[in-house]
């Protein structure tokens, strides 16, 4: 949605819409310019009288505003006189098959309603659902000497520059259950960001595990074979910057992901490949209906990966041409950047919790891209990019912040209160939370060390220091226990509140602390503190920087 200009969409006549959701029901950070623009009030009530659009939203019902951008989406282009096609689909990560739960129907349902509308030449025969549909790509050998002269689109890419390690530590305690790493990356460019800005970054896979796909399907022995590309399907995406010349191993290692959990469709294609009738059975079985909870308990639920699939359905032969459709982009990472460009000029830091769990199988599960940070040494070299966040500063800068970031939430934390007491501003308060003051306290000493000189207010709530059998304290308890400077400082000072950090239970706990101020101590009704709570909201007052 980045790449579409948003004032195209006058000159649409149907438009089909897959919309995310992040943090707490906001909007992914690429729709934000099409949402600012359809809320303008200027804009006429029959300005898309000619459009018909459809809606997918992606969304997990373990959070209260499940699918609230696609909502908000379809509401606000009737309201501007468009025509919904049908119902919207909303997929739920709950659904034991995810997405493709609500997913399937939601296609079939289009699709009916589409050939209705848009019937198809009778010279045209559709095509069943079953047949193996045209890959994406072309691809044709490479002269030896091609992969010496071409250039990587990352490095050439002027929005992302080129960045040396120079500090990769554990923050946590060596004993502690969760690796969190901070990092410190140097720059030749004279790079500029804002606190809240994040920090892009393209990870790799593991060699070892490139090499063991390499060899099961067949692709070892011309695997560093220069090769040429052609997209031959436009309306087929390809991973960002993939080059025109590249190989079977760059491709495994930079810009497809091997560690993906499969959803249904990577099956759907897997049958067509298989040479095995008892693994071809096998993948039909899955994608019945009655197959379904089958395939759930053998992918889904253990994790298990589409290089751990392909290392069973050996018989597998699959085209190279096919490799862009069977699987997923190896997507970029975004973290937020957790340092003050003031304080630190040329370089950039990042606060980062290492993924590592365990399931059913054997071998632990690991994040891709945080596995790939952590082996990273000192003077190792990569490309990150700086995006845009959605973190302002007060313009005015008596206006005091409430920063509320527990565990690595407190990333972004770091850059407001360091950029806030490089300008001399003090009245900064910071309430951090974890489970341990001693294990998992995140710059805990550069936090007191600003307290001591009068810079921050630091307040931090450890979940599981308490005694065995009390209630455990959370940032939300500490912004109750303060409701008097809370009032103070929201109510009567209009400072503004950041939060961050996971977006489970903890940004409406902690709205819902600041509403309890307003009415303890500022005498509002409860419908009046909903009201302020929602227009600080509205003016930038409040920020939400969280996920899922």
């Amino acid at each position: 949605m980045d790449a579409y200009s948003p004032t195209e969409l006058i000159n649409e006549h149907l438009v089909i819409f897959v919309v995310s959701t992040t943090g707490s029901g906001h909007e992914p950070r690429a729709m934000t310019p099409l949402w600012n623009m359809l809320l303008r009030a200027d804009l006429p009530e029959d300005l898309f009288e000619d459009l018909a659009f459809a809606v997918f939203g992606l969304g997990d019902s373990a959070y209260e505003k499940f699918c609230w951008p696609a909502k908000l989406l379809s509401r606000r282009l009737v309201k501007l006189g468009a025509t919904e096609l049908c119902p919207r689909g909303e997929g739920d990560e709950q659904h034991h098959l995810g997405i493709d739960g609500a997913l399937g129907p939601w296609m079939r349902q289009l699709s009916s309603v589409l050939t209705h509308i848009y019937p198809l030449p009778e010279s045209v025969v559709e095509e069943a659902p079953d047949n193996l549909p045209c890959p994406r790509v072309s691809i044709s050998d490479a002269a030896p000497s091609a992969q010496l002269t071409r250039l990587d689109p990352l490095v050439t890419d002027r929005e992302y520059h080129l960045a040396t390690v120079t500090y990769n530590k554990r923050i946590t305690a060596e004993d502690w259950y969760q690796d969190v790493r901070h990092f410190e990356f140097s720059f030749e460019d004279d790079i500029q960001y804002s606190p809240g800005d994040v920090a892009v970054i393209h990870p790799e896979a593991i060699s070892a595990d490139v090499e063991s796909l390499l060899s099961s399907i067949g692709f070892a022995n011309t695997a560093d074979d220069p090769i040429e590309i052609k997209h031959t399907l436009e309306d087929q995406s390809l991973p960002d910057h993939l080059p025109t010349t590249t190989t079977l191993r760059e491709i495994f290692t930079r810009y497809v992901d091997i560690n993906a959990v499969p959803r249904r469709s990577f099956f759907a294609l897997l049958k067509h490949f298989a040479q095995d009738e008892l693994e071809r059975e096998k993948l039909e079985e899955f994608l019945s209906e009655e197959g379904a909870d089958e395939m759930y308990e053998y992918c889904q639920r253990p994790r298990r990966t589409i290089r751990e699939v392909l290392e069973e359905f050996r018989s597998a032969k699959i085209p190279r041409e096919y490799i862009f459709d069977l699987f997923p982009p190896l997507r970029p990472r975004q973290f937020s950047i957790a340092s003050s460009v003031k304080k630190y000029p040329r370089s950039i830091h990042l606060c980062i919790a290492i993924v590592q769990y365990r399931t059913m199988l054997k071998i632990p599960r690991r994040g891709v891209c945080t596995s790939w940070l952590a082996r990273l040494q000192p003077g190792d070299q990569l490309q990150i990019g700086i995006q845009k966040g959605f973190i302002t500063l007060p313009s005015d800068a008596t206006t005091p912040v409430i920063c509320v970031g527990p565990g690595t939430g407190v990333a972004p934390m770091r850059a407001v209160i360091q950029e806030r007491i490089h300008d001399d501003i003090h009245e900064n308060t910071l309430y951090f939370g974890c489970r341990s003051s001693s294990k998992d306290q995140h710059y805990g000493d550069e936090w007191r060390k600003y307290a001591s000189s009068g810079e921050l207010t630091y307040r931090a709530a450890f979940s599981r220091d308490g005694p065995e059998g009390a209630p455990r304290t959370y940032v939300q308890d500490l912004i109750r226990e303060d409701v008097k400077r809370i009032w103070e400082l929201v109510g009567e000072k209009a400072a503004w509140v950041y939060i961050s950090g996971s977006a489970n239970k903890m940004p409406a706990a902690v709205r819902a602390a600041i509403r309890h101020a307003l009415q303890s101590e500022g005498g509002m009704t409860e419908e009046d503190a909903k009201e302020y709570v929602v227009k600080m909201e509205k003016e930038g007052r409040l920020i939400e920087e969280c996920w899922s």
